[in-house]
């Protein structure tokens, strides 16, 4: 078994076709301020006809999904009435429509009650939902709560739902910051899982260029973007198995803020959300890819 191990992730350190370029573009638009009770989102994601805007604020903050329109109304406050926000970090959708949180934000890399859940929010101006799903899990190759400083690799912050299996990418709080990142796979399932290392990368620059805060996918499955506070990094390449052999394309924001989250609204364009701080932040952006 050790041995079986050793070789995969001697297999997946191996420096893929990453930094391929890096591009200024200037498109990220202010589409519209977030609601004044909307101060820490961590988290955005799409309800299936595209009219309302999820989000999830992290730690700290009520176990509550807040339904926004295009616009930048809150149109909904929903209880998720039997989960705790032990640290909410991103929420996604699959593509039927169903709604995913990311309870895995891992800030001191010694968590063990790390878990995904399911919710039913297809109605939109419900007052309260529930957990219909919870996925539990623990990474492998984690040994140690917490390893070493030079080894705080396991926090998250970003993930995306694929062909029936959530992916994982995340943020290194390791000291001596280099960019790299994992990549892991775990099943849409209801249960207990050891998640799977299936990608080791590297992202160039200091922590607001490299460290990831979100995750989204195309409905084509063939594009993922992760989020920092300066950049979008444009993932293609993977396989649902396989990420070493990712490209990684590295896009300016021009635009620097404590941004957590991201959505498609399609295949060419993103939603951005940051943070609201004593100067800036708090609204949420328009960005084309180019």
């Amino acid at each position: 078994m050790l041995r079986t191990f050793l070789s995969a992730f001697a297999l997946l350190s191996c420096n893929p076709k990453t930094q391929d370029s890096t591009q200024n573009h200037e498109g990220l638009k202010t589409e519209f301020t977030l609601p004044k009770k909307l101060k820490e989102v961590s988290g955005i994601a799409l309800s299936n006809d595209k009219k309302i805007i999820w989000a999830i604020e992290d730690q700290g903050n009520k176990n509550v999904v807040y339904g926004i329109d295009l616009q930048g109304k809150q149109v909904a406050d929903v209880l998720v009435s039997n989960a705790e926000n032990n640290d909410w970090e991103d929420i996604t959708a699959d593509q039927e429509g169903n709604i995913y949180i990311g309870d895995f934000g891992n800030n001191d890399n010694d968590r063990q009650n790390l878990s995904i859940v399911k919710l039913d929010l297809k109605d939109d101006f419900r007052a309260k939902t529930s957990v219909t799903q919870t996925t539990k899990f623990h990474y492998e190759g984690q040994t140690e709560f917490p390893p070493k400083k030079s080894n705080w690799l396991y926090d998250c912050e970003a993930f995306v739902e694929m062909d029936g299996n959530f992916y994982l990418f995340t943020k290194n709080r390791s000291k001596g910051f280099d960019g790299t990142f994992l990549v892991f796979r775990v099943p849409n399932k209801e249960g207990y899982f050891e998640a799977k290392l299936v990608g080791r990368l590297k992202l160039k620059g200091s922590y607001s260029d490299a460290a990831i805060t979100s995750a989204a996918i195309t409905r084509t499955k063939d594009k993922i973007v992760l989020l920092n506070h300066k950049n979008i990094q444009v993932l293609t390449g993977f396989t649902a198995d396989d990420f070493s052999t990712t490209k990684i394309q590295t896009l300016s924001l021009n635009h620097n803020s404590q941004k957590e989250a991201v959505v498609f609204l399609d295949d060419k364009t993103l939603l951005i959300a940051d943070e609201k701080d004593k100067k800036t932040g708090g609204n949420v952006y328009r960005y084309s890819l180019p």
